[in-house]
């Protein structure tokens, strides 16, 4: 009888100890997997009772933010609408999807913490409420770059170029984050302005000639002769009209837009300093931005749109017409803001951000987004060098156009042909041209002769004379 009790114990211990076992695999070994499992729900419940942190504008303006759903719990909504749709992107809970600022800030927005007297006192209530995220946008900017563009296919992008704080990020079609999946018009849920690709057309010749100023290889005065048409690469190249210049100085060049002196540039300069100048730039690498790895792209050659990048030093690569934007040569918006914004700069590219800070219910800034230097592209001399030339083309030059008055602009032009007449506008550019306070790219989309001079050149001095305007 013992006996037989002994082993009806013992059997019991046993099944007691992997009951003890298997609950602690769930509880402690395998937590982690468990929380994480797409099959468990909990994680995902839970969540939607967390009241999110709002996400605001860089005057305070309510840019997104958590309203009651029923139940205890909370869904999020946009005031704004379409205005922020690719920057600050959407959630939705019930669906766990999510995008833009929504995505990458999401732990801060959903942090909890213990309130202040229960850090104080110990563990009395906790916070179900997340941080707040303030961005740099600005929504008075914002809405004149929508105006601006007036329905055309295009994207803006301003950024401070001794912070990079993002003031402008937006484009043309985009969704509106209350309703992210009824969006209409084609690429309309992509983020063009860093994830877009569009040849750059002459706006890349200021990346040329930063290579061929802070190399030492030329300088503003150096005489390169502008005939056309130039064979490169066995196909004969043109100038604008196929105008023949003659011998021209670097600064003529770059204020007429002269491919041909151009293409001899870069091929002079050679593959590997045109590689080293795009590298310090952030060509072919992913855009250095608070915002999802997933929803950008690198700029740099490529056979065709989404194609992997081809690197320089490959023979594929057509350096002539690569060195003028042409080519096989993609980028995003957002890169061609970092270009100029590096010459505005005096010659160092910060890193990019729309994030300024993160704010926890009581009030205390829990994450300051501070400056940040991305490159050192080139010497405070040649930025100095390349101002004065942009400034040229603004005041005498192919951007004209972008010589409003009370506003001393800098830049470059930029028309990059796609099919037939059919053409990407572009205008890069800073202001004041002398004391440089922000930096623009402006790329329209698939226009009719649409010379950058004439359609995007407007657009960045009217924006860059309201954003001026604030900062006094």
């Amino acid at each position: 009888m013992n006996g037989s009790i002994s082993r009806l114990f013992a059997v019991v211990l046993l099944l007691f100890g992997l009951l003890i076992v298997w609950t602690s695999r769930w509880t402690v070994i395998d937590a982690a997997g468990l929380q994480h499992d797409r099959l468990n729900k909990l994680s995902l419940y839970a969540s939607w009772q967390v009241k999110e942190g709002q996400i605001l504008a860089d005057n305070g303006d309510v840019l997104a933010r958590s309203v009651p759903a029923g139940g205890g719990t909370w869904r999020r909504t946009y005031p704004m609408g379409s205005l922020f749709g690719d920057a600050v992107g959407f959630e939705n809970i019930e669906l766990g999807q999510n995008a833009g600022l929504e995505q990458f800030r999401l732990p801060a927005l959903t942090a909890t913490q213990q309130t202040t007297l229960g850090a104080v006192f110990g563990p009395i209530s906790s916070s179900s409420v997340g941080n707040d995220v303030y961005t740099s946008l600005d929504p008075t900017a914002q809405a004149l770059a929508r105006t601006l563009l007036d329905g055309r296919v295009g994207n803006v992008v301003a950024i401070v170029p001794q912070t990079g704080a993002i003031q402008v990020m937006y484009s043309n079609p985009n969704y509106n984050s209350n309703d992210p999946f009824g969006c209409h018009g084609a690429g309309c849920e992509v983020p063009s302005a860093v994830a877009g690709e569009y040849p750059p057309g002459s706006t890349f010749k200021v990346v040329t000639t930063t290579a061929a100023l802070n190399s030492g290889m030329y300088n503003p005065q150096s005489t390169i002769v502008g005939n056309s048409p130039l064979e490169v690469s066995g196909i004969p190249l043109h100038n604008d009209g196929n105008q023949s210049w003659g011998p021209v100085s670097l600064t003529t060049a770059l204020v007429n837009s002269i491919n041909t002196v151009y293409a001899q540039v870069g091929q002079n300069l050679g593959r590997a300093t045109m590689a080293k100048y795009m590298a310090r730039f952030g060509f072919y690498s992913e855009p250095p931005l608070d915002y999802p790895d997933e929803e950008m792209i690198a700029s740099g050659e490529r056979s065709s749109a989404g194609a992997p990048l081809q690197p320089v030093s490959s023979t594929y690569v057509d350096l002539g017409r690569m060195s003028i934007g042409q080519g096989n040569l993609l980028v995003t918006p957002l890169q061609m803001a970092m270009v100029v914004s590096a010459v505005a700069d005096d010659g160092t590219l910060m890193r990019p951000h729309l994030t300024s800070k993160v704010v926890n219910p009581d009030g205390q800034v829990v994450e300051a987004i501070t400056p940040t230097v991305y490159a050192h592209v080139m010497s405070p001399a040649v930025a100095h060098e390349l101002q004065s030339m942009m400034t040229q083309v603004v005041e005498e030059g192919t951007g004209q156009a972008a010589n409003l008055d009370g506003l001393d602009a800098a830049g470059k032009t930029g028309t990059a042909t796609t099919v037939g007449d059919i053409d990407d506008a572009w205008f890069i550019g800073f202001a004041p041209a002398t004391a440089p306070r922000i930096a623009v790219a402006v790329e329209l989309t698939h226009i009719a002769n649409g010379y950058g001079g004439v359609y995007a050149a407007p657009i960045a001095a009217q924006l860059m004379k309201l954003l001026l305007s604030e900062d006094l």
